[in-house]
């Protein structure tokens, strides 16, 4: 199949560099000369495990090209899949000027049937506004040519977005006549072989889906964080906890991590949007509003353990921080616990020396350069002389370090664990005053 891909970012490009994969023709189209031109020349602007190898041999053989001129890309595909950016607008609510625009476009250029599809994190009933647009933009035009609109939202992880995709746990359609699922059903066929995955929907239920998704996922976070906040206080361990809900099979151990919050692009963003389109309806998402300020509250619980333990006075001291990105195998810091633990600290004079194996440009790109962030080429050079360790993303390579080294190289041996990475009584043993996430007294 011949397929548009329109918006070169995190899910445009790997939806792009995935379809290429499987064998189908791709062009992906963005307004952004630099990021084409980039892309062009073999250079990706995210970081994603696999995708830039993915990128370049599907470019190389030919299966994968990049363009700026709209005409062109709306010519080339049969399917215009829109991967655009949503941003949170001013009230919380998904910004869609770029969909809207992608959606204008079209109308303006095709000359042959299409369908557009709407990858993008679109709240329900934006189908429907792609389509009325088509229509006016065709309307305006004088021409009357067959169209149709779905959605397919996206469920990937950022870390694992390549695997997501290929091997998928459902790929969730939104359609409003047969023409559009028979032609995504043959485009996703290779997807299916092993067994059904294709669950057909009608399009404000997809769209709906995707929110649904991730508003359950960060309502688990959020109930696990917040537990561990009274596992502390009774002295329990919420880790064990864990474990005994976990192997419960209708709960499962997936997203029952207690940490110091959740971030990235997707839940907070999307959360957001779904109290707000809530209120707009006269409805209110009780749970969803609890959740958001159970969040809210977590990611300050680490700073809240380091002034109890150095004051809250920080001056002349450093802290190594461990981690940037809101999560491991990726270099995202949107919304990142990492940037209100550092911006507290600062506020009360403390220097931050870090390490991340993926976001350390990143978090140059947010702060600049200043004197109070020092940053580290290795895990051990930003503990040296550290007052103490925190660490806020759970990256492998933080996993099991050399214990022994670590003491010796901290101005004393103090650990703030976000994360809950280590055993507590080794790490007492060892000689570390260590502070977790909801685990007050564990000796098991």
């Amino acid at each position: 199949m011949k397929i548009t891909v329109i918006g070169t970012g995190y899910v445009g490009l790997v939806t792009g560099a995935c379809l290429a994969e499987i064998g189908n023709d791709v062009l992906c189209a963005d307004i952004d000369a630099r990021k084409i031109d980039s892309l062009n020349t073999g250079r990706i602007p995210i970081y994603e495990p696999g995708l830039e190898g993915l990128l370049k041999r599907n470019a190389a053989e030919k299966r994968l090209s990049f363009t700026t001129d709209i005409r062109k890309s709306v010519d080339f595909g049969e399917i215009q899949f829109i991967a655009v950016g949503t941003p949170p607008d001013e009230d919380g609510s998904a910004d869609l000027r770029y969909v809207i625009e992608a959606a204008r476009n079209i109308g303006r250029h095709m000359n042959a049937f299409r369908l557009i599809v709407n990858k993008s994190t679109v709240l329900p009933g934006t189908a429907d506004k792609v389509k009325q647009i088509i229509k006016e933009e065709l309307s305006a035009r004088e021409i009357d040519i067959a169209f149709s609109v779905a959605s397919n939202p996206e469920f990937l992880k950022e870390g694992a977005a390549i695997d997501d995709f290929m091997r998928p746990d459902r790929i969730v359609i939104g359609v409003d006549d047969e023409r559009a699922a028979r032609l995504l059903r043959s485009l996703y066929a290779p997807f299916q072989r092993n067994h059904e995955r294709l669950v057909l929907m009608d399009t404000r239920s997809a769209e709906l889906t995707k929110y649904a998704a991730n508003a359950m996922l960060a309502t688990r976070i959020s109930f696990m964080n917040e537990l561990a906040l009274l596992a502390e206080k009774l002295g329990a361990d919420i880790d064990l906890i864990r474990r005994g809900i976990g192997s419960d099979s209708r709960i499962g151990y997936h997203f029952l991590y207690a940490g110091c919050g959740y971030g990235g692009s997707c839940f907070p963003k999307d959360i957001r949007a779904l109290r707000q389109t809530a209120r707009e309806n006269g409805l209110a998402l009780r749970i969803m509003d609890a959740v958001e300020e159970v969040n809210a509250t977590q990611k300050n619980v680490l700073a809240d353990k380091i002034f109890q333990r150095f004051g809250d006075d920080l001056a002349n001291r450093r802290f190594a921080l461990w981690g940037l990105a809101f999560k491991p195998n990726t270099d995202d810091m949107r919304e990142a616990p990492s940037r209100i633990l550092l911006e507290a600290l600062w506020r009360r004079g403390a220097a931050v020396s870090v390490f991340d194996p993926a976001a350390m440009g990143e978090a140059r790109r947010l702060y600049g350069e200043r004197s109070d962030l020092i940053f580290a080429e290795s895990p051990m050079e930003a503990i040296k002389g550290a007052d103490a360790l925190l660490i806020v993303t759970e990256w492998k390579a933080f996993r099991s370090p050399d214990f022994g080294m670590m003491k010796s190289l901290l101005k004393q041996p103090v650990i703030f664990d976000g994360r809950n990475l280590y055993e507590p009584s080794l790490l007492r043993e060892q000689g570390f005053e260590y502070f977790s996430i909801g685990r007050a007294g564990r000796s098991l």
